[in-house]
């Protein structure tokens, strides 16, 4: 099968043949686009030669199309409007208010501050759909930048410079201990008496974890190592059920254990030469392009109050 040439007819010269014809001679065509009428002419040439025919007679009284360049014509003024069509659709979608909105974050956000927040973005634009996973904090992170989801919660801050990544909300890392055991009750521990006592230690990649061994590392140069951990686990949900269960102390968000020590099943205890707190980010990729729902979301983020 032979080179097909028609397809080296471009968009510029379906427009020059639509202002040729409409507007009877090059003069005025050439003066419509803002072009040299050399510079039409050889449109119109190169044109002619992708089609294979002649498309436009040359007169003195102006200018007539051929039966093959009315059917150019024709088709030109229809790729036009779908043009313009395409456009409108794309003005609409990007002013819609509804639409679907993929979120990736760590256990803490998105079991304790994503509900409320989204609650609120409800509330407020019903028409937008949230899907929410949950995944440590690197995970989150290396799902956002493969555009697996569209915006990210973590509890840690990032420096990678495909992510625009804004402070969410302010937390506080407490120890959380069983009101039956011996920390309970005090105004205060030591490291080195943690140190010492059972602990329940987040799974790696979990900014929780990560935040506390950055703080020990800072103030005493100790490590996570030194912990006496007897389990490792992958969520907050799942340190507070082994506190509860009576196998050790863990340090978690403000946030994890609120609900429990309203309830009075657990207490929390101030660590009294380390203190730690982080902020929760906002992430998502530079290029991404926003839509209105995503606005939304991201304008109800950073007025979200912390209950």
């Amino acid at each position: 099968m032979g080179y097909d040439a028609f397809k080296n007819i471009t968009l510029q010269q379906l427009e020059s043949l639509i202002a040729l014809t409409e507007a009877g001679s090059f003069t005025r065509a050439a003066a419509m686009l803002f072009l040299s009428q050399s510079t039409l002419t050889k449109q119109i040439q190169s044109m002619e030669d992708s089609a294979g025919t002649k498309l436009v007679n040359r007169g003195r009284t102006g200018i007539s199309l051929t039966p093959e360049g009315q059917i150019i014509y024709e088709y030109a003024k229809r790729t036009t409007r779908l043009r313009e069509d395409a456009k409108e659709r794309l003005e609409r979608l990007k002013n819609q208010e509804s639409g679907h909105l993929y979120i990736s974050a760590s256990s803490a956000p998105a079991t304790y501050i994503l509900p409320r927040l989204l609650t609120q973005l409800y509330h407020a634009h019903p028409g937008i759909n949230a899907h929410v996973q949950m995944h440590d904090s690197e995970e989150t992170l290396q799902i956002i930048l493969n555009g697996q989801a569209e915006m990210g919660l973590i509890g840690k801050e990032t420096f990678n410079k495909r992510l625009i990544s804004e402070r969410f909300c302010k937390d506080e890392l407490v120890l959380a201990t069983p009101l039956s055991h011996p920390f309970a009750g005090r105004e205060g521990v030591t490291v080195e008496e943690l140190l010492q006592t059972p602990f329940v230690m987040r799974e790696h990649g979990s900014g929780t974890r990560e935040i506390v061994e950055a703080a020990l590392q800072s103030r005493f140069g100790k490590s996570l190592t030194l912990f006496n951990t007897v389990c490792e686990v992958g969520s907050s949900e799942a340190v507070k059920e082994a506190i509860l269960a009576g196998l050790g102390v863990s340090i978690l968000s403000l946030f994890a254990v609120r609900r429990e020590i309203e309830q009075g099943l657990l207490t929390t205890v101030r660590i009294v030469d380390c203190p730690i707190e982080r902020y929760f980010y906002l992430i998502y990729r530079k290029n991404f392009p926003l839509r209105t729902h995503h606005r939304h979301f991201l304008d109800a983020a950073r007025k979200y109050q912390p209950l």
